[in-house]
């Protein structure tokens, strides 16, 4: 017979004053997280120009955070399951701010690069904790807006952590990046020690180290090889190693997990239940959609429209600001329609968003011809966000609330990852074919810079002597680059459209009206 599970009694809290300053605490907490996953990549120039660091060396130390963030998490919410979350929160944030504090001092690359891990070390201990903490202390009436507002914070955070990195880099340096992060660590520890209550399990079975070194070794060659894949290429051993060992670790994580009588990390039976595997594949697909849609979203800014980083930043605050009410407002849609079908409609309106991108955007059409897509997109995902994370943590039993909350940042993590690598594939091929055939009249100097994207043509163009030549070159990009953009979102479209299909069929009548 499996050991019993005992989770502390009376960590429900009853009075709305002290659970909005509980939300306000965890949130503040996850956006330092959120944000600094995304903050590095507005400063990477700079970076490189400061510590004569390669353009390799400079993604090492983004990606570094990332791969280390995904590959703890489910170990780390097991531990705070047993441990005690609000222990592990207040670790993990103090762990995640003095890394921050050292990584704004490094002196070299490397020193960056321990001080990333270390905080993705801390962020690790730190995300899912915040959700955790919603779904164990927050009755069941108010925990739907709780978690509504979470994931606004988890969606929106990584932008708004882009927009004020953009302001720090313009008005000081790179190193001011890391500010931030630790001021908002000592505005969510004052308010985790007043407010937020502890909470665990009790549990005579032996943590499952063996299923814990198999989800590290998996999920972190998994994502560190997606990652690697788009600037090493898919066939270099940089990227191939990681993604092999990667899956064999996880094809021996689910064996192990299937065999393990005691406690497994993760039950992977839970997910014959429908809310389990329709909300992680939600979240999987809509940010891998996401993410990739916002990495061709820049360079069509910044490239076509000739934005600034800055500019292309505050471009983007409609999506944000839409998906923001969105999911504040999907749990009152979802006690109307239902949970299952709050979700499945925020998909469906994703994919038209996406559609809508694809068949509208043009180099004269500019801003206007991307805004309606982004708008939808972002009201979209603000509907599908709140009822899938609960459809996670609600499937799971209350004592694996730190194993529900990591596996649902787990997947966002993966999903990303993916999004941004296939998204981006797909629109570096169409660009290249695309551009192919204008590049015969051009010499081969300028042909072969315009072939490798449409940054290098912009360059390319920058430093012609012939005026005509340049222009013809930097129309003949911007074309390109809009036609491989149009199929990039017409491929993220096509995987949304399929999401929703699937996700009408499954959870039709499965949910109830108050909660996944």
């Amino acid at each position: 017979m499996p050991p019993a599970h005992h989770t502390d009694a009376g960590t429900l809290v009853e009075s709305a004053g002290r659970r909005r300053a509980i939300l306000l605490a965890v949130c503040t907490a996850l956006i330092a997280v959120v944000a600094s996953a995304s903050g590095l990549n507005v400063a990477q120039h700079d970076l490189a120009l400061d510590l004569g660091a390669s353009q390799s060396e400079v993604l090492w130390v983004i990606n570094s955070y990332v791969v280390t963030l995904a590959a703890l998490l489910l170990p780390m919410g097991a531990i705070a399951d047993r441990r005690g979350r609000k222990p592990v929160l207040l670790a993990g944030l103090v762990v995640f701010g003095a890394a921050n504090a050292a990584a704004g001092f490094a002196g070299g690359v490397e020193a960056l690069l321990v001080a990333r891990v270390a905080a993705g070390v801390g962020a690790a201990m730190v995300m899912p904790v915040t959700l955790s903490v919603i779904t164990s202390s927050f009755p069941p009436a108010t925990r739907s807006q709780a978690i509504g507002v979470w994931s606004a914070v988890a969606g929106g955070g990584g932008l708004l952590g882009m927009l004020s990195s953009a302001l720090l880099v313009d008005l000081a340096s790179w190193r001011w990046l890391f500010a931030l992060p630790v001021a908002l660590v000592a505005a969510a520890l004052a308010l985790t020690l007043a407010t937020v209550p502890n909470s665990r399990e009790r549990t005579a079975a032996r943590f499952d180290l063996v299923g814990s070194l198999l989800s590290i070794a998996g999920i972190g060659g998994l994502v560190l090889g997606i990652h690697e894949g788009p600037t090493r290429g898919w066939t270099a051993a940089a990227t191939l190693v990681p993604l092999a060992g990667g899956a064999a670790a996880l094809a021996g994580f689910v064996a192990w997990e299937l065999r393990l009588a005691g406690a497994p990390l993760l039950d992977l039976r839970a997910f014959r239940d429908r809310r389990l595997a329709s909300g992680s594949t939600a979240l999987l697909v809509m940010f891998g959609v996401s993410a990739g849609v916002f990495v061709v979203l820049f360079p069509f800014f910044e490239t076509v429209l000739g934005w600034s980083a800055l500019r292309s930043m505050l471009g983007l605050l409609p999506l944000i600001v839409v998906m923001m009410g969105a999911s504040g407002a999907a749990a009152g849609v979802a006690r109307r329609l239902g949970a299952a079908t709050t979700m499945t409609a925020g998909v469906g309106v994703a994919a038209a968003g996406l559609a809508l991108m694809a068949a509208l955007v043009s180099v004269d059409g500019g801003y206007l011809s991307v805004l309606p897509g982004m708008v939808a997109i972002g009201l979209g995902m603000g509907l599908t966000m709140p009822p899938a994370t609960e459809a996670i943590t609600a499937a799971l039993p209350p004592e694996s609330q730190g194993v529900a909350s990591a596996l649902n940042d787990t997947t966002r993590e993966v999903g990303s990852a993916i999004g941004i690598a296939l998204l981006g594939a797909v629109l570096t091929a169409s660009y290249r074919h695309a551009i192919e055939p204008a590049l015969a009249a051009f010499p081969d100097r300028l042909a072969s810079a315009a072939g490798e994207g449409v940054g290098r043509a912009l360059d390319a163009a920058a430093h012609s002597t012939d005026p005509g030549r340049a222009d013809r070159l930097l129309d003949a990009a911007r074309a390109a680059f809009v036609e491989g953009w149009a199929a990039s979102m017409w491929a993220a479209s096509a995987a949304t459209a399929a999401l929703f299909l699937v996700l009408a069929v499954r959870t039709r009548g499965n949910w109830t009206r108050t909660a996944p």
